[in-house]
């Protein structure tokens, strides 16, 4: 009697197994997102996409995501990242405030059986997944445009990021290494920027104070071309004399980028001060973190992923830049890379949002942190 009634139960179990549908009975993984410095529009936008990965339709019955803000403190994230091995994390995704500091950390966790992908910012120890441009990369290529525009001579001011990142240390790293061999190029000024529009406004407005913009010849500036260009129209400098910029790939950067008889810019021309020929923009994409939570869950699927996944480095001069009408995900695969003011009314917003590897993410994505309606084919 009691074999036929646990062969009873057994069978109501599994059939009532069966009624349910797939997604219930296979549990979500419990998935982090650790995010250190906070106060710039990438670091929004970052985590707008990865929120909307989460949510994409092929993904929202395998992640449950929770969302986790350190600040600019390593010691903090390397508590929070300790409290989620402890609270069952499948996998972290992170942007580490440092390279080498989470390490013990990181190590803790992957021995734990925790996967850890870093997104934008380098984690160096070994059991670490990482995401990421060339950052030396994108230092030298800049600052080899910079001195080209400055025919290899002049005053030169610079506007870093976040310090400690590894997206900062390198950056500046190589952009000094190619100014270092040009003996007739100057670094008179240099200023924390912290990938901020605002910061950097501030810290141009101290350099300016003692070098005024007729001693500056050149700036390379991790985020500020679009507020430099601001601050120069307001001291009166015709568009002729505008000081050369290397810097951020944000979209109103790139609209000052267009050309200046561009009339399809909707009324931008009132508020983005054309730069010509005298910037070239480049970015760390926001999609980077998207991609790592996917990668994540492919890993956790059984699949096989690279231990480190090269972006291409978005670069754009005014031979490339290309405006997007209306930011349709077709408009991205042919080629555009700024959007009308119309769509994206903050100028500090980062437009490099493509990749064919993260179709489940575009515009509305990376604005709202919001799925799109239906993945891009």
């Amino acid at each position: 009697m009691k074999h036929r009634t646990a062969t009873l139960l057994g069978a109501f179990a599994l059939g009532a197994a069966l009624l349910l549908p797939a997604a219930a009975v296979a549990a979500k993984s419990k998935i982090y997102l650790s995010m250190s410095f906070i106060g710039n529009d990438w670091q929004a936008e970052a985590a707008n996409m990865v929120k909307a990965m989460a949510a994409a339709p092929d993904m929202k019955d395998k992640v449950d995501l929770e969302v986790q803000v350190a600040g600019p403190n390593a010691q903090r994230q390397i508590q929070q990242i300790n409290a989620m091995v402890q609270a069952g994390a499948k996998a972290i995704i992170v942007f580490p405030i440092s390279p080498t500091a989470l390490n013990q950390v990181v190590h803790h966790a992957c021995e734990a059986g925790v996967l850890v992908i870093a997104y934008d910012g380098e984690i160096t120890e070994p059991c670490a997944y990482n995401v990421h441009i060339d950052q030396h990369e994108a230092g030298r290529v800049t600052a080899e445009w910079l001195v080209k525009k400055m025919g290899g001579k002049g005053n030169l001011v610079v506007i870093t990021g976040v310090p400690g990142t590894s997206v900062d240390l390198q950056r500046t790293q190589s952009a000094k290494e190619v100014f270092s061999k040009y003996p007739d190029i100057h670094i008179i000024a240099e200023g924390v920027g912290m990938w901020s529009q605002a910061v950097a406004r501030t810290e141009l407005t101290k350099i300016l104070a003692t070098h005024p913009w007729s001693e500056i010849n050149g700036l390379w500036m991790q985020v500020g071309c679009y507020t430099a260009a601001s601050m120069e129209n307001g001291a009166g400098i015709p568009d002729d004399k505008l000081v050369p910029c290397a810097g951020e790939g944000s979209n109103g950067h790139r609209i000052q980028m267009l050309p200046v008889g561009d009339k399809q810019v909707q009324g931008a021309r009132d508020t983005y001060r054309p730069m010509g020929e005298s910037s070239i923009s480049y970015a760390s994409p926001p999609y980077s973190g998207a991609l790592a939570l996917k990668l994540a869950v492919e890993k956790l699927a059984g699949k096989s992923i690279p231990k480190f996944t090269k972006l291409p480095l978005p670069v754009v001069t005014n031979e490339t830049v290309k405006l997007c009408q209306q930011g349709t995900w077709k408009e991205m695969q042919e080629g555009c890379n700024v959007f009308q003011p119309s769509i994206i009314s903050n100028p500090g917003w980062f437009a490099s949002i493509y990749s064919p590897e993260t179709p489940e993410v575009g515009l509305h994505a990376a604005l709202n942190g919001a799925p799109e309606k239906t993945a891009a084919k």
